[in-house]
C-alpha cells in the first residue's frame, strides 16, 4: 500500500474531523456538577491528617453501593494511603495495608472481587477532586473492571487549553492510523480497482469511527472539561479509562497535605497516612 494514499486520506480526514468537532462542541453534555436530582450519599473519611468528605454519584450505582457496603463493614478503617504522587492523585483502599510494615509491598489488596465499569463520560471526568476506582491494566483487564475496594482522589495539575486541543488531535490521529492499518487490505483493493467512490465511502466511515471512539476516550474536550482542566486542573489522560463515581465536597486541603507528603521509591508516604475511620453521613 502506498504511503501517499494514507497521507491523502488522512489529510482530508482531519479536515473533516476538525469541522465535525467545531459543530458538536456546542452540544456538550451537562456540566459535571449537574447531578441526579436524587439526594446523594456523602461519606466522611477521617484521616490522620484531617477529614475529607466525598459525595457518591447516583449514576454509578454499583460503585456507590459497594463503597457504602465497605464503609459500613469498617473495611476502610485503618487502611493506608499507599500510593501518593504529587500533581496526580492519592490512592488508598488496600485491605492489606492495615498495620503494614515499612518494607511491605502494597497495592494488591482487595475484597476478592471486581466491579463492572460504569463510565458516565464525559459528564463525569478526572477534574481535581474526582473520586475514581483503581483497576488493573487493559492487558489483563480489557473490560476495565474496577478494584473491589481501591480508589483514588485526583489532584492533577492545571493545563493550557491549547495543549489539551493538541493532545486531542494527536489522540484522534492515533485512532485514525490504527483504523487505516486495520483496513489496509480493503484500501488496497479499492485503489487497485480505482474505485474513488468506494475510497471516499470508506474514508467517511473511518472518520465516523474515529470521532465516535475519540468521544469515549481521553481529551474529548467538552466545554466543561476545558474549563475545569484550565482552571482547577485534573488528569485528562485518564478520562474514559477509569470509573469516576464521586467527588470531594470538602477537605481538598487535606488531600493536598497528603499529596505533598514525602514518599519512598514505591510512592508510599515515608510516614504512614491512614483513613482512621470512614462514616456514612
Amino acid at each position: 500500500m502506498k504511503k501517499n494514499l494514507f497521507l491523502s486520506i488522512l489529510m482530508v480526514a482531519f479536515t473533516l474531523m476538525s469541522c465535525s468537532a467545531s459543530s458538536t462542541e456546542g452540544n456538550a453534555s451537562n456540566p459535571a456538577n449537574d447531578k441526579n436530582d436524587n439526594k446523594m450519599t456523602k461519606v466522611k473519611l477521617e484521616t490522620s491528617l484531617g477529614d475529607i468528605v466525598v459525595e457518591l454519584y447516583n449514576e454509578t450505582p454499583k460503585h456507590r453501593d459497594n463503597f457504602i457496603k465497605l464503609v459500613k463493614e469498617g473495611y476502610y478503617d485503618g487502611v493506608l494511603f499507599h500510593r501518593v504522587i504529587k500533581d496526580f492523585m492519592i490512592q488508598t483502599g488496600d485491605g492489606n495495608s492495615k498495620n503494614a510494615g515499612p518494607e511491605t509491598t502494597l497495592g494488591d489488596g482487595d475484597p476478592g472481587y471486581t466491579i463492572e465499569a460504569e463510565f458516565v463520560y464525559p459528564k463525569y471526568f478526572h477534574k481535581r477532586g474526582a473520586l475514581a476506582a483503581a483497576r488493573t491494566g487493559d492487558q489483563f483487564n480489557p473490560e476495565r473492571r474496577s478494584s473491589g475496594s481501591q480508589f483514588y482522589i485526583v489532584t492533577g495539575k492545571i493545563y493550557n487549553s491549547e495543549d489539551l486541543i493538541q493532545a486531542s488531535k494527536r489522540y484522534k490521529q492515533e485512532i485514525m492510523y490504527r483504523l487505516m492499518t486495520e483496513n489496509g487490505a480493503k484500501i488496497k483493493e479499492l485503489r487497485d480497482a480505482q474505485d474513488n467512490a468506494g475510497i471516499m465511502e470508506l474514508q467517511n466511515q473511518l472518520i465516523e469511527q474515529t470521532n465516535a471512539e475519540a468521544a469515549k476516550g481521553p481529551f474529548a474536550n467538552t466545554d466543561e472539561q476545558l474549563n475545569a482542566y484550565t482552571s482547577v486542573g485534573g488528569t485528562p489522560h485518564l478520562d474514559g479509562q477509569y470509573t469516576v463515581f464521586g467527588e470531594v465536597v470538602s477537605g481538598m486541603d487535606v488531600v493536598d497535605k497528603i499529596q505533598n507528603a514525602r514518599t519512598d521509591r514505591m510512592d508510599r508516604p515515608t510516614i504512614d497516612i491512614k483513613i482512621v475511620k470512614a462514616t456514612i453521613l
